[in-house]
């Protein structure tokens, strides 16, 4: 997938997005954004075959768990789909990994959404 460089890339990308986005910037305290990237930057790279520095310091990922506090709609998937989506279409990656990537992407995504309804 390219290692930690691809994902750092992907990650910033990504909370550049976030960052504007009224629906998601909300659900990620200004304060911690650096935080919130470094997690993302270390799970993605353990996801895909990395150091399991993630899991190292904090534990199994469990995803679910830590998403359930924030009110994942529909509507917040799809914007974090697209903020994801516009930072894989700036990689360049091959279109294999490309698509590899993102259908983990669009699964995990799918995964959290816990609610129907804005809070």
């Amino acid at each position: 997938m390219g290692g930690r460089p691809t994902f750092e890339r992907l990650v910033r990308r990504f909370y550049e997005g976030v960052r504007t986005d009224d629906v998601l910037a909300p659900m990620y305290p200004e304060d911690d954004l650096e935080g919130a990237v470094e997690r993302l930057t270390m799970f993605l790279e353990q996801y895909w075959g990395g150091p399991s520095t993630y899991s190292d310091t904090r534990g199994h990922p469990r995803l679910r768990m830590r998403h359930a506090p924030y009110a994942v709609t529909p509507l917040a998937r799809d914007r974090w789909l697209q903020h994801m989506r516009d930072g894989v279409d700036e990689l360049g990656l091959p279109a294999d990994l490309e698509a590899l990537l993102w259908d983990y992407l669009q699964r995990a995504a799918f995964s959290l959404v816990n609610t129907m309804e804005a809070p």
